[in-house]
């Protein structure tokens, strides 16, 4: 099973909580919103610990450099691999994000091969409207950041 590592930014505005999540690019998920949303997350790398490369993944991911401390919010099973997540406070601009490139074949089995940002866009939703954009198999963790918050007060 692969192991993929992430961070799930949270701030509080007006009392309430919110999540910072993250819009997969590329012609797959051109037309897929809801459900569709995820943390900053990537593949761990060989000898990497998993924190740091959840570390590494958002700053790829996001362009923004993530700081600690980072609450862990274990892991779940998503479709083939294991996503290992922690949670941080901070704030960022969604227009400011700056995702690196990838490069696929599209369409598939054409020869042609098509760059785009890893993530075309980010956003900051409330818990509700969270639970509805984010990956089913990731709910676990915007739960999980929920009980942290509240047992901080």
């Amino acid at each position: 099973m692969a192991v993929s590592a992430g961070l799930l930014m949270v701030r509080t505005l007006g009392g309430m909580p919110q999540f910072l999540l993250a819009h997969p690019g590329g012609p797959f998920f051109a037309k897929k919103d809801a459900g569709h949303w995820s943390i900053p997350k990537g593949l761990v790398e060989p000898g990497e610990a998993v924190l740091d490369a959840a570390i590494r993944e958002f700053r790829e991911e996001t362009g923004w450099e993530p700081t600690g401390p980072y609450q862990p919010l274990d892991f779940v099973d998503q479709r083939r691999k294991r996503v290992h997540a922690w949670a941080f406070e901070g704030d960022a601009d969604p227009a400011t994000l700056r995702s690196n490139p990838v490069e696929i074949e599209w369409p598939p089995r054409s020869g042609r091969r098509v760059r785009f940002p890893e993530i075309d866009r980010a956003a900051w939703f409330d818990p509700i409207a969270a639970t509805a954009m984010i990956l089913p198999a990731q709910q676990p963790f915007l739960l999980r950041a929920m009980a942290w918050l509240a047992a901080r007060g």
